[in-house]
Formats: C-alpha cells, sequence, structure tokens
C-alpha cells in the first residue's frame, strides 16, 4: 500500500521543488499552494489543475518529465472558492502576481472544467493560449447532482469523501492504477471539509461551458478507454463541443492516468505543447529545442497556414 508516497520519485519530487502558497483575494484565508518549475524567463507555462480529490503533487510526474525536458511547469492546489465566477477572478489575480500574461491549461476532471471556464471568463482579453483536458467535462448536470450542490457546505467530511469515493474504480485494476488510487485516496485525506465541499459545490453546480467563446483555442482531449468516472455520452459531449480537437487515446488508466500511465499522458503533452515551439508561447527553454526540429516545425506551421 501507498507505493507512489514511498517512490523516490515522489522523495526526489518533494525535496527539490518547494512548495509556495500565495494569497491574492482580499481574504487571507483563500491560499493558493503551487509547485513551479522548470526555466523561469519562460512566460507562457504549463499549469495543472487538479481533480476534486487531488492536490498539487498528483502531477509530479509530469513535473519531472517535462522540466527535465526543458519546460516550464506549474501545479496547483485552489483555494476555496464556492463559485466559478470567484474561482475566475481569483485565478485571474494569481497569473497577474505571477506576471504570467497568456497560460497552457492541462485540467484533470474538474480542474479540466475549470480550464474551459476560465478561457470562456477571459476570452475578451484571453488569457488561455491552449487547452489539453484529461477525463474532463463540458457541463456538470452529467453528475445529476446539480439540486445538491447549495448543500454541500452543510456535510461533515466523512459523508464529503464517501461522495468522492465512490466515483473510485472498485473493480480488479492493474498494480499501477491500484497504487494510483491508493495516492489519490491519500491525498482526499489531507483535504479538509471546507476544501472538499467547495471542489463538490464547483463540480455539481448548475453551469456548462459555451462553446463558441472558445473555439479558436487549440484543443487536446485525453481520455481513457477502460473504466473512469466519466460516462461515454459525456465523452462524446466533448467531442461534439470541440470538432476539431486533437485526440489523445490511452487504452487504459482509469481516472488518474497522469499517475498510472506517465509517459504516455507525457507523450500527449509534448505532442500538444509542440505545435507552439518556435513560438513567443512557447512552454519550453528554446535552447533545448533542436535546430532540426524548430525547422520541422516552422515547415508544418506554414503548410497548416496555406491551407487555411
Amino acid at each position: 500500500m501507498g507505493e507512489i508516497k514511498v517512490s523516490p520519485d515522489y522523495n526526489w519530487f518533494r525535496s527539490t521543488v518547494p512548495l509556495k502558497k500565495i494569497i491574492v483575494d482580499d481574504d487571507d484565508s483563500k491560499i493558493w499552494s503551487l509547485y513551479d518549475a522548470g526555466p523561469r524567463n519562460i512566460r507562457c507555462p504549463l499549469i495543472f489543475l487538479p481533480p476534486v480529490s487531488g492536490t498539487a503533487d498528483v502531477f509530479f510526474r509530469q513535473i519531472l518529465a517535462l522540466t527535465g525536458w526543458g519546460y516550464r511547469v506549474i501545479a496547483l492546489q485552489y483555494p476555496v472558492y464556492w463559485d466559478h465566477l470567484e474561482f475566475c477572478d481569483g485565478f485571474r489575480k494569481l497569473l497577474d502576481h505571477l506576471q504570467l500574461d497568456k497560460v497552457h491549461l492541462f485540467g484533470a476532471s474538474l480542474g479540466g472544467f475549470l480550464a474551459q471556464k476560465f478561457a470562456e471568463y477571459t476570452h475578451t482579453s484571453p488569457r488561455v493560449h491552449s487547452l489539453i483536458l484529461c477525463n474532463s467535462f463540458s457541463d456538470t448536470s452529467i453528475f445529476n447532482q446539480t439540486w445538491t450542490a447549495n448543500s454541500f457546505w452543510l456535510m461533515p467530511s466523512f459523508m464529503l469523501k464517501k461522495i468522492v469515493l465512490g466515483n473510485f474504480s472498485s473493480g480488479p485494476v492493474d498494480p499501477l492504477m491500484a497504487d494510483a488510487i491508493d495516492f489519490m485516496v491519500d491525498r482526499l485525506e489531507s483535504l479538509g471539509q471546507s476544501e472538499l465541499a467547495s471542489r463538490l459545490t464547483l463540480n455539481c453546480q448548475n453551469s456548462y461551458v459555451e462553446p463558441h467563446k472558445i473555439r479558436d483555442i487549440p484543443v487536446t482531449i485525453m481520455d481513457v478507454f477502460d473504466q473512469s468516472a466519466l460516462s461515454t455520452e459525456a465523452k462524446e459531449e466533448m467531442y461534439k463541443l470541440y470538432p476539431n480537437a486533437r485526440r489523445a487515446h490511452l487504452k487504459t488508466g482509469g481516472n488518474f492516468p497522469y499517475l498510472c500511465r506517465s509517459a504516455e499522458v507525457n507523450l500527449y503533452v509534448q505532442i500538444h505543447l509542440l505545435q507552439f515551439h518556435g513560438t513567443k508561447y512557447a512552454a519550453i527553454d528554446p535552447s533545448m529545442v533542436s535546430a532540426e526540429e524548430l525547422e520541422v516545425q516552422k515547415g508544418s506551421l506554414s503548410v497548416s497556414q496555406e491551407e487555411q
């Protein structure tokens, strides 16, 4: 049990990447926790947003791999926000504080929904350059809990945890997926009542994404073919919403592919970010990109522009 928590990779990550805490709201209790790793000269990094049960360190395998290849990566943990507008306003202030004009967002489940809402919220003055949506959704009504969304704040912690755990895989899974679930259960245990209640409220509060406001943003939809908390209908809805999105399918991976299928996820992230190499919105240090790769990239860019 708890293999990931005692793994050399995780311990190396915790000992080398500091956890920062930042307050950007007037309310001092709203604290953003984040890991910021990789070259600081990159002004358009990739930011990871966790699911309901996640903390910033659930993306440690992406941080270690991507920073090793020269990317700047930030993994976040949200403060207690009770509605999407409040979250978007707080996230915008955080980007201002970090002096980041535009960013790439990777959102897992709730994180993906919030990434879409933030792109929609800032569409008149865009702050999101691209989106990677992992096991995510575009309409909270898929959970059939919009009627309970306003009562989560009243529920005790054990009840909230039971609701979240109900979405975790209960059938037979391979050892890597079992380790990922154990790690996520451990992360879930570290969250307080208000953190959990607010995230479940954001997850289930009646809301949907307005695609016409974010249709010009490059999107990669990443999902798994095996059992996950998302229904087939929810996945189909995402494909319909983003007909031009790239699709990154993983045969297996369950709810947490970034933990148990990290090599595949990291590869798909790299493929997504490759289209921005050589531009001012590259998330990678230019010195880490080979000249040949840049030429190929410029060539494919010019071809795609001619086609348009």
